[in-house]
């Protein structure tokens, strides 16, 4: 039954994978193209993309968001792990699993009062780019924040099975 719960979670971590990445790389190579794009009808042509200024922003903020959950999924976020080289793994494990409870329910958090700002640019009815809601444009930040708790709370969880079970953490590919 163990590994049957581990090999869900490697097939699910895949999937995860590969849709992050397809998201990094088609937002990456849309803000270059439409950077690069504006930069060339400006300079050359004396013109440019109606509102590209703006949707570049965006870009940016989806690129940062989708970048933090691929951090995130390979724990390769911020991390000040100065005692981790000073003290016994047992104590390091325990430190890091605080951690990510914690990193847990603060990304939570932010989720909920971006979600509840979400609301608000629904009553309100923002818009960006014209007329586009402003509240698709930011869905990304409650998503993103979503998905990272979720990434941390199932990083715990791992590693408590793996702990329960008497197993070594290894790289799930």
């Amino acid at each position: 039954m163990s590994h049957g719960i581990l090999s869900l979670l490697a097939r699910l971590e895949r999937f995860g994978k590969l849709a992050e990445n397809a998201a990094l790389v088609v937002l990456l190579g849309s803000l270059v193209l439409l950077a690069v794009g504006q930069i060339i009808l400006r300079e050359v042509f004396e013109t440019g993309f109606f509102r590209a200024d703006e949707l570049i922003k965006l870009l940016v903020l989806w690129l940062a968001m989708v970048g933090s959950i691929a951090a995130t999924r390979d724990n390769r976020h911020i991390r000040i792990d100065a005692l981790s080289h000073l003290l016994p793994d047992t104590a390091v494990t325990a430190i890091r699993l605080f951690v990510d409870v914690f990193a847990a329910i603060v990304c939570g958090v932010v989720a909920w009062q971006a979600w509840r700002y979400l609301q608000l640019e629904i009553e309100f009815e923002d818009t960006v780019l014209i007329d586009v809601p402003a509240w698709i444009a930011h869905a990304i930040v409650p998503g993103a924040f979503a998905l990272m708790s979720y990434q941390f709370a199932v990083s715990v969880i791992r590693e408590i099975f793996l702990m329960a079970t008497g197993r070594k953490r290894q790289a799930i590919s």
